[in-house]
């Protein structure tokens, strides 16, 4: 498992603490060995996480010894995680002091969490699953994806590849543990001999700034949101001397903003790795080279190491030729077991059996590089006419028009926006883009776009505002 051999880096830095305390690697396997020591193995856990030195140990000792943590939001709400606790029945739960479970009794503490013994029997549970992690990140839906020790190794091989990371990586937290993204990149620091500085701080306050320099950091991550807020705060002026390299998944970032980020790094020294993945995939199925950041700005890349990627047409027929659109398809290691929506399902095997269908639509050009054009699921038909949701909202931020989300149904595509812009023009920019009369859209105004706590834009509560 990745963290079997942690103890091989000693008393090298692992974690750093907001407030300057250094964890090195045999404090952090200690201390996580401590609280395994606690739980019995092939057990279920929540771990209710924050991005801090408890959560980091209680989920490295909980894949050391054979626990299956399920990682939620530390603030999830009391009646969400009571009914994940109905559906799941876990043996233990790792909370911050001062939450107090429904059930059950506290074991252990470590100042600052709790470990709780809920009273609850131990039942079956498969031999291969090692992690549950929600798609949405944050919600508090019974469906979940299992990850299993094999998915989360080839996973964390593949990225340590490509990224090239070393003992001399230091990273910076900047997305929630429980998001699959902010996850893999404590897993894959930790695999390699680097460190981590531990924060809740979001990049919009200076404190993150102060962080990254005092400590200095190599490399981050962002969603496209990430990087959209990056450009107003105007990151092609700011002095960061340590960072190496910076990635972006999460999402198909626009094109011009990738360009325009791959030439600034390029200035800078810094190499900027695009990526692509899915909680489905346990983080990454693509990525583009740093090489190639401004030549093919707004390509996912090629496939990770190891891993494969096909285009497949509506009769299942895999697409050979370059620039046609199909279905992505990604084969590999890392492709996780299936979901599960109760205690029951965590007795399952694997199900996708290496082959995840993304949903995505993409193309690849003549020198092999992908390039998300859609989501299935992201199409209206607007006076028969099949428009892509993706495109359009691509379209707008290549126009200008950054703080802008679209959704909508068949009669009607409807752009949310936060910015007072003129409703007339837009649409009759949409009508040229798409080749449709301007009365197919209409322009919304919201007071603001609604986020997940990773920066996803949540289309469904997009439906009904303003209107």
């Amino acid at each position: 498992m990745i963290f079997d051999q942690l103890e091989k880096f000693g008393d090298t830095t692992a974690l750093i603490e907001e407030s300057g305390k250094a964890w090195s690697f045999n404090q952090l396997v200690a201390e996580a060995d401590n609280i395994a020591s606690l739980m019995e193995k092939r057990s279920l856990a929540f771990l209710l996480c924050r991005n801090c030195v408890s959560a980091v140990t209680a989920y490295v000792g909980a894949l050391r010894h054979g626990m299956v943590p399920l990682l939620l939001n530390g603030e999830i709400q009391d009646e969400l995680l009571e009914h994940l606790l109905k559906a799941y029945h876990p043996k233990y739960l790792w909370m911050e002091v001062g939450r107090k479970a429904s059930i059950g009794k506290v074991l252990y503490s470590d100042g600052n969490y709790q470990l709780w013994d809920t009273g609850e029997e131990k039942y079956p549970i498969n031999d291969d699953l090692a992690v549950l992690l929600s798609t949405s990140g944050s919600t508090g839906s019974p469906k979940l994806v299992r990850q299993s020790y094999k998915n989360i190794m080839a996973n964390t091989l593949s990225i340590a590849k490509y990224l090239s990371l070393t003992s001399d990586d230091r990273a910076i937290t900047t997305m929630p543990m429980y998001y699959t993204y902010g996850l893999s990149i404590i897993q894959t620091q930790l695999f390699a001999g680097g460190s981590i500085v531990l924060t809740e701080a979001s990049m919009f306050a200076r404190v993150f700034w102060e962080l990254l320099k005092k400590y200095e950091v190599t490399n981050f991550g962002g969603v496209p949101y990430t990087y959209e807020m990056l450009k107003r705060m105007r990151f092609g002026r700011m002095d960061l001397p340590s960072l190496r390299f910076i990635t972006q998944a999460g999402g198909k970032l626009a094109a011009d903003i990738s360009a325009e980020f791959a030439k600034v790094c390029d200035d800078k020294g810094i190499k900027f790795i695009t990526m692509y993945g899915a909680c489905e995939a346990t983080a990454r199925m693509a990525y583009l080279p740093w090489e190639y950041a401004q030549d093919k700005a707004g390509s996912i890349g090629i496939a990770i190491p190891e891993g494969r990627l096909a285009l497949m047409d509506d009769r299942g027929a895999e697409i050979t030729a370059s620039d046609i659109d199909g279905e992505l398809i990604y084969y590999g290691d890392n492709v996780t077991l299936g979901y599960t929506e109760c205690q029951d399902d965590l007795s399952k095997g694997d199900e996708n059996h290496g082959v995840l269908h993304t949903g995505d639509i993409a193309r690849r050009d003549g020198d092999g590089f992908y390039y998300i054009t859609g989501r299935k699921k992201r199409f209206l038909k607007l006076f028969g006419n099949r428009v892509s949701l993706d495109a359009v909202e691509a379209y707008l931020k290549s126009q200008g028009y950054l703080s802008c989300a679209c959704a909508g149904a068949d009669d009607k595509l409807v752009v949310y926006t936060t910015e007072d812009i003129n409703t007339k023009e837009l649409c009759l920019r949409l009508g040229e883009f798409t080749h449709l009369h301007s009365s197919a859209f209409a322009v919304v105004k919201v007071e603001e776009i609604p986020r997940n706590s990773s920066g996803k834009i949540l289309y469904e509560s997009l439906k009904g505002l303003g209107m």
